[in-house]
């Protein structure tokens, strides 16, 4: 994964990104890298980066994005629906790196199983176990993190947070109830988040991507081929570099003044004014 932009112009700042082990949580750590960026590479299993293909264990990972990117990087494991786990997470990335710059919460899914997504995840027939699942995963722990964060970012006045949304939350699905519900939390959390840390010098957005093509979406559903195109339209699935991009926006120099958006990220899949 390489950057549009060479510039190192995050050289000196320390970001963490949560979930970023494989998939878009690893190309938002790459891409941070990429402009200078020390990285923590958070996970909540250390083989997580396998279970898709998408490399080996965790501590692999942050070595390669260290080393490709001539950048410190540090492993970090935790379960960010836990606050004491979220402590540790902190307390190991600022030891090693030191105090963070830029949080990029990235953690969350449709559920928290190895292998393939549960179905139906619908209102009525979805399992109490995994709407506490989902919720927690994606709500609880965008929540929990942010907030701890949030508080050294304060003490500095200044900082960046990205939270991950979904276009999701916007057009409500059958089978996507309580992932819809759990992303449009997200989605009004980050806008409350953003109007308390304007007066403290720290930005905060949300990114709502469409389909996009990560290990974890190829390996469960059957994909169209006529949307693996690259070129030529915008009725296609993303590659995880397009919504990285917008991570490399909202983290770095040109986003100094945007706070409170959220930006959805799927071609104009969904259109409507306002």
């Amino acid at each position: 994964m390489t950057s549009h932009d060479t510039a190192k112009i995050l050289t000196g700042k320390v970001a963490l990104v949560t979930g970023a082990g494989r998939g878009l949580g690893r190309a938002f750590a790459e891409k941070l890298a990429a402009l200078g960026a020390d990285v923590a590479i958070h996970g909540m299993r250390e083989n997580g980066p396998a279970e898709y293909g998408e490399g080996t264990t965790l501590t692999a990972v942050a070595a390669e994005i260290g080393q490709q990117f001539g950048v410190r990087s540090r492993r970090v494991l935790g379960d960010l629906t836990r606050g004491d786990d979220i402590a540790r997470v902190i307390a190991e990335t600022e030891a090693a790196l030191g105090p963070i710059d830029i949080l990029v919460h990235n953690a969350g899914g449709d559920i928290a199983a190895a292998g393939g997504k549960p179905d139906p995840n619908d209102a009525v027939n979805i399992k109490e176990a995994d709407v506490r699942a989902v919720l927690e995963r994606n709500l609880l722990s965008t929540i929990l993190t942010c907030q701890a964060v949030a508080k050294g970012m304060m003490e500095r006045r200044c900082g960046r947070i990205v939270t991950l949304g979904s276009v999701a939350a916007f057009k409500g699905r059958t089978q996507g109830s309580i992932y819809a519900v759990s992303k449009a939390g997200v989605t009004h959390y980050t806008r409350c988040l953003a109007d308390q840390l304007r007066a403290y010098d720290i930005a905060v957005n949300c990114i709502a991507p469409g389909d996009t093509r990560t290990g974890r979406f190829l390996g469960t559903r059957a994909v169209d081929p006529d949307r693996m195109v690259e070129t030529g339209t915008l009725d296609r699935i993303a590659t995880v570099d397009e919504v990285a991009r917008v991570v490399e926006f909202f983290a770095g120099p040109m986003g100094a003044f945007v706070s409170g958006q959220v930006l959805r990220i799927d071609g104009g899949g969904q259109c409507w004014p306002g």
